[in-house]
């Protein structure tokens, strides 16, 4: 990967002449099955302009209360473009009822923000929207006045776990973000896949926000190099978090509550234990995040060793504790 950025030809990304650049997006939307793409630094400022280019100021978007985009986004949407969004909850599966949609979607009065969006995630915490919900959504959005965006940061997960290409998730929505620094291991970069129209507002936005990269080129081949290797081997992620989830579900004060594609949820007796054991597992190089409730994320650089030696450090601690 560092070789081909090495070597990777580069221009000036603002003025649209960085051929690296301009080959990826092609190569990205036509993955997604989209007309164009832009590449920006980060996934938070590639949903943000996603938003930003669908929604005007004083119209809102309905998205899930977990979802990446509401909660772990800084409240962007509505800083930068005073969008105004509507919370639902989220399902057990990740999806959100199209039923609790339609009650949120405001009528036509001047009383209320006008619904033009709805923000869908696949995959959320893990979990994988079929391709029966997905069809299912896109069909309320048309029949209900409503655009879709998909926070796709993991949609490859989600297209490995599916059997099928990118594209087939993406066809049923009219915006999609493609985070590239997660399971496929580059070092930054995402992609808001969409319209030549949208794409063309989200371009403006990007500058606006901070975002218009130069010789981007750079960061163009080291995504190119992760699209050539590192998407099969999402398997391997998959695997992997199955054979902990398998592992730690036998150890009793472990309660595995979710496991699909590269995501492990545990919950374990107190806040207290998952403190102890943070700091337990740091002590022999592995790092989480200590509390009741854990997520562990598996990534390329998680080898079947390691998921064996976190397992033994998970026992370890649970047969002598503190």
């Amino acid at each position: 990967m560092r070789e081909r950025m090495a070597a990777a030809s580069v221009g000036d990304d603002v003025f649209g002449d960085d051929p690296t650049v301009n080959a990826l997006e092609t190569r990205v939307a036509n993955l997604a099955g989209k007309e164009a793409a832009l590449l920006l630094p980060s996934g938070t400022q590639s949903n943000l302009v996603g938003l930003l280019a669908h929604c005007q100021r004083g119209e809102e978007y309905i998205v899930g209360q977990d979802y990446h985009t509401y909660l772990y986004e800084a409240g962007g949407g509505a800083v930068f473009g005073s969008l105004q969004p509507q919370p639902i909850p989220v399902e057990a599966d990740g999806s959100l009822s199209l039923d609790v949609i339609k009650s949120r979607i405001k009528p036509d009065d001047p009383h209320f923000a006008r619904s033009k969006l709805l923000v869908l995630e696949n995959t959320h915490n893990g979990k994988v929207l079929g391709l029966d919900y997905m069809a299912e959504a896109a069909q309320f959005a048309q029949d209900n006045g409503l655009s879709i965006h998909l926070d796709g940061a993991r949609v490859f997960n989600a297209a490995i776990a599916l059997g099928v290409d990118v594209s087939e998730i993406a066809r049923h929505v009219d915006s999609v973000s493609i985070c590239c620094s997660k399971g496929l291991g580059a070092p930054i970069g995402s992609l808001l896949c969409g319209s030549d129209e949208l794409i063309a507002s989200a371009r403006r936005w990007r500058k606006m926000a901070g975002g218009g990269l130069r010789q981007a080129g750079l960061l163009a081949a080291a995504i190119d190099h992760a699209l050539d290797n590192n998407v099969e081997r999402l398997r391997d992620d998959h695997a992997n978090a199955k054979r902990l989830a398998e592992s730690l579900q036998a150890i009793d004060e472990v309660d595995v509550q979710s496991n699909q594609t590269n995501m492990v949820f545990i919950g374990l007796p107190s806040r207290e234990t998952g403190e102890q054991l943070a700091a337990s597992l740091a002590e022999q190089g592995i790092k989480v995040i200590g509390g009741q409730r854990m997520r562990l994320v598996i990534h390329l650089d998680i080898s079947e060793q390691d998921i064996n030696k976190v397992v033994d450090s998970f026992e370890s601690f649970f047969a002598h504790p503190g």
